[in-house]
């Protein structure tokens, strides 16, 4: 008995250090956001201070076969942030031509090529918007995919000099349509140009996507489509950027907003940063109209609206801690009325990031 415990023991012991020497390479990532924020809401005589928290933690996995090619993937074990909710990767094999392909909730092209415009700084949120408004706010407001599928991205000076392209597609992934709307599948392509202007660093991003949703049968196949274009110039510590998008979204009713198709909506984005030192200065606008109709398949022709403004200070206080300062103003008309669910909001708090 002794002798058979004497070789288990050795067998763990092997087998312990070999799945040592043969892991993969892990790193480790995240942030926590901790502040006060205070909301004046129009809706409300009251106005509110409260303590906001904001946490992520994400483990990356990644390692090279001995032919080159790259193989990673990556989870959440903690989100807490705006989307609220983990985040898991499929595999991304990355090949000796730089290029590379994400396989398995690899996302919609089209995502992946926004141009950020500079806004507040800090989560200076609070404003709730009614339901009944549909106006959609993001540049990739289109372009959902069911995970079931691949982005592929081409490497670096593809077939000129500063240009990555990309594209995608997701399957359906059988989810029944049966009192509302189900995606069933989705297409994107991307593209992003870097280049020079004198002094000036110019970006240009431009996407474009289109998903397919199944009904319940009473109503036509739905969809959401769309195209975005954006350009950033940063020039010494300045950076400018605008962003358009236009296109049709449709909303599931489970996302609480009723089951709706808004058409003919566009966002406009305008943004500014300047960089002095440790301190960042920034500012926003967001224009966004849109038209909704509770019929799936059917037009809307009252127009939704919501304009926001935001800016910010931050301050990099120590290397991983930033100290943010931030302020919203949020106005919104549902069909062409003014409506009292805006209002202002601001936050001040520090954030400390891994």
């Amino acid at each position: 008995m002794k002798k058979e415990l004497l070789m288990a023991s050795a067998l763990v012991s092997t087998m312990g250090l070999a799945s040592v020497a043969e892991a993969v390479t892990a790193t480790m990532s995240g942030h926590h956001d901790t502040g006060l924020q205070g909301v004046d809401s129009d809706a409300s005589a009251t106005d509110t201070t409260s303590v906001t928290n904001n946490s992520s933690f994400s483990v990356s996995l990644s390692e090279t076969t001995d032919g080159g090619v790259g193989i990673a993937t990556s989870f959440m074990l903690a989100n807490e942030g705006i989307d609220g909710g983990l985040q898991t990767a499929g595999f991304t094999l990355t090949f000796t031509d730089g290029s590379k392909i994400d396989l398995l909730n690899g996302g919609n092209a089209a995502k992946t090529h926004d141009v950020s415009v500079p806004g507040g700084a800090g989560k200076a949120d609070g404003i709730t918007i009614t339901s009944t408004n549909s106006a959609q706010t993001g540049l990739d407001f289109f372009g959902e995919d069911t995970g079931i599928g691949f982005e592929w991205h081409s490497a670096a000076d593809f077939m000129a000099d500063g240009l990555k392209v990309s594209a995608s597609y997701s399957a359906d992934n059988g989810a029944a349509a049966t009192g509302s709307v189900a995606l069933d599948s989705s297409w994107g392509v991307g593209a992003t140009y870097v280049t020079d202007a004198g002094d000036t660093a110019l970006t240009i991003g431009a996407g474009l996507a289109g998903s397919i949703f199944k009904d319940s049968g009473t109503d036509p196949t739905n969809d959401s489509n769309g195209f975005h274009l954006g350009l950033s110039a940063v020039t010494g510590d300045l950076t400018v950027a605008v962003g358009y998008a236009d296109g049709d979204k449709v909303v599931p009713g489970s996302t609480g907003n009723g089951e709706k198709e808004v058409t003919d909506n566009t966002v406009t984005k305008v943004g500014v940063k300047y960089v002095t030192g440790d301190i960042t200065l920034s500012a926003g606008f967001t224009s966004a109209e849109g038209k909704d109709s509770d019929t799936i398949g059917t037009k809307g022709t009252s127009v939704d609206s919501t304009d926001v403004t935001d800016a910010g200070i931050s301050y990099a206080v120590a290397s991983g801690v930033t100290a943010n300062l931030g302020w919203k103003n949020t106005d919104s008309s549902d069909d062409g009325t003014s409506e009292t669910s805006g209002g202002t909001s601001w936050y001040v708090g520090a954030s400390m990031s891994f």
